[in-house]
């Protein structure tokens, strides 16, 4: 319990001697009236003091001003009918409060689950001077920087690792529970928790520009984007609350002088005490205080399983995306291009690579990468010489002063006049020439990632309508990729301009009530993230510009994030939308009672805590996902 909570509970158990007490003690008139006054005081001087303050500031019409009124009217009733019960003016104001308690221990308990699950500020970074660590605020570690992360400690700033192995703890960040195993040359992000080795690493950027700085502050800044449930839950209270104090006093003085005209007994009394019962039971609470948590929640229950949202617009947005478009390279592949296949080659697998990687081993294109290391043999570049790339076509290069290669597309083979072989295999086809003689062609392409079709089966089993894949790839490869992971619609070859206006097109034809999702990583997706109804970016390799552009980041990269994320969603709207319904029924219904004189002042605060309690409590239910 905070101090706070501590403080409330004091007063409430003071409230409740007190009136055990005064029950006992033989007391009349003026001495009783102000002895129950000062029980009063202690448990409602902070609702008290609250109403004047929104009566000062013109914003009467509160949960506060209701109570004060209610009770305060209690006690006008037990003075004017000479009853010396003040018992139950004091009573609502001490069920009040205790329901304001367990609201606030409930909402403490949701914010310290999720201050827990994001508890990966790290303290300090290990700078190594003199043989010796010392430990300095990561604020001030420059790029560049060697840091030490020893067992136990968070990694605090995002670079990529000298030295050392070890076993890494990501679940506050991917919500993947099985560790990740690094090692020199690997890039590492900064809240991932060292389990085993000692590391060294060269930081890559600032704190501030780190990881772990962009989650605490996505976080940290959810709440200050609102639904469109929130803003109507805030419009409702501003017409509902003046609305029930009008009716309040159209019981207290309009229905007892429409029965005096009537000839019929007003009994004043009778209807002031049902116009009481009436503010008391009218008090919103649980929907200004449970629909607001639902979301936070929410969004804490999220960023558990590694999916950050960056308010609870974007959250309820989710819930309704019904059109999902997929960058396809570093989304639903790994944009790691891989040697699959050597066909129609009269030499050796090995040979005709080692003279595709010699003849590429000048150029840093991905393409020439993936022959290099699919080599896997350390270039001696002094064996090639007379290097020569023609823009559009390949590479020749003479190799050991002797070997002419040519490494190439088949515009290549037929500028140097070789006979080739086409491939029906899908991917990127480098035909290869040795001494004018085709030695056959190398099948380069991009692997799926391990869990894209599953990802896409789960969208649609979410109750996705339509799953889109753009790409700036050709149509035979991009037609190859859709197929296999079942993707309903793909458009190819397109520049990153083009995805724009294809995200326009699908836009314009959707649902007026639906939304479209568009999930991407690259610099170039960004505009297209800013474009649709939800953007997603795939954070954790992501680039800066998509995460920054994208309502929602997914931390490691895994599309099967994408059905969780929607799941999560639909969970927590629809919570918010039963604790609507439920608090909205139950209110109007006590209000009905005690309109009519069925349900009496006691009954009123018994259901408007209840409500309020059992609302929380289902709000709370967002905090967990359970997939």
């Amino acid at each position: 319990m905070t101090k706070k909570q501590k403080k409330m509970l004091v007063r409430i158990l003071i409230t409740a001697v007190m009136l055990i007490a005064l029950k006992f003690i033989p007391i009349t008139g003026i001495p009783q009236l102000l002895a129950y006054v000062a029980a009063y005081l202690v448990i409602g001087y902070d609702i008290l003091r609250k109403a004047g303050k929104g009566i000062l500031n013109g914003r009467a019409f509160d949960e506060n001003f209701l109570m004060t009124l209610a009770t305060l009217g209690a006690f006008f009733l037990a003075i004017w009918t000479k009853s010396g019960d003040y018992v139950e003016g004091i009573a609502v104001m001490l069920f009040y409060q205790i329901g304001e308690l367990f609201q606030s221990y409930a909402v403490g308990r949701s914010r310290k689950n999720i201050s827990a699950l994001m508890d990966i500020r790290p303290d300090y970074a290990n700078i190594e001077a003199d043989g010796q660590l010392t430990q300095v605020d990561p604020d001030v570690v420059a790029v560049g920087s060697i840091i030490v992360v020893q067992p136990g400690e968070k990694v605090p700033l995002d670079g990529v690792v000298v030295e050392g192995t070890s076993s890494l703890n990501t679940s506050a960040l991917t919500g993947e529970s099985l560790p990740r195993d690094v090692k020199a040359g690997d890039e590492i992000i900064s809240g991932c928790i060292d389990l085993s080795g000692v590391l060294k690493i060269r930081t890559t950027k600032a704190f501030g520009e780190s990881t772990v700085s962009k989650i605490l502050d996505l976080v940290e800044n959810a709440s200050s984007r609102k639904s469109r449930s929130e803003t109507f839950i805030s419009r409702f209270a501003r017409v509902y609350t003046p609305a029930v104090c009008a009716a309040a006093l159209a019981l207290a003085v309009l229905v007892p002088l429409g029965r005096m005209l009537a000839g019929a007994d007003a009994n004043w009394t009778d209807w002031v005490y049902r116009a009481l019962s009436f503010l008391v039971v009218s008090c919103p609470c649980a929907l200004v205080i449970s629909i607001p948590l639902s979301f936070f929640a929410g969004i804490g229950g999220a960023s558990r399983e590694g999916v950050l949202i960056k308010g609870s617009n974007y959250l309820e947005a989710l819930s309704a995306a019904k059109v999902v478009v997929f960058d396809k390279t570093g989304t639903l592949t790994r944009g790691v291009f891989e040697v699959t296949a050597v066909h129609h080659s009269p030499l050796a697998e090995e040979q005709l690579l080692e003279y595709a990687a010699l003849a590429e081993c000048a150029s840093s294109h991905p393409i020439s990468k993936s022959l290099q290391k699919a080599y896997g043999k350390e270039i001696d570049r002094s064996r090639v010489t007379d290097i020569e790339e023609l823009s559009g076509h390949g590479i020749t290069a003479t190799v050991d002063a002797e070997r002419a290669v040519a490494a190439g597309n088949s515009k290549l083979m037929k500028k140097l006049g070789v006979q080739y072989c086409d491939c029906h295999s899908t991917g990127t086809i480098i035909h290869m020439a040795v001494d004018g003689q085709y030695a056959g062609h190398i099948v380069i392409s991009d692997v799926v990632k391990p869990h894209s079709k599953e990802a896409i089966e789960q969208l649609k089993r979410a109750g996705v309508q339509k799953t889109v894949m753009l790409t700036g790839d050709a149509k035979r490869v991009a037609d190859s990729v859709a197929a296999e992971l079942g993707v309903d619609e793909v458009r190819s070859e397109l520049l990153p301009g083009d995805k724009v206006a294809e995200v326009e097109k699908l836009l314009a034809a959707k649902g007026k009530n639906d939304m479209l999702a568009f999930v991407g990583d690259g610099i170039n997706d960004a505009p297209v993230l800013t474009r649709a109804d939800i953007g997603i970016a795939m954070g954790a390799m992501g680039s800066d510009a998509a995460i920054e552009a994208a309502d929602i980041v997914l931390m490691d990269d895994d599309p099967l994030q994408i059905a969780k994320a929607i799941k999560i969603s639909r969970k927590c709207i629809g919570i918010v939308r039963q604790n609507i319904v439920f608090s909205l029924v139950v209110k109007f219904g006590c209000l009905a009672l005690v309109a009519f004189g069925v349900a009496n002042m006691w009954a009123a605060i018994f259901a408007d805590v209840g409500v309020m309690v059992l609302a929380v409590l289902n709000a709370i239910r967002a905090l967990k996902y359970k997939g």
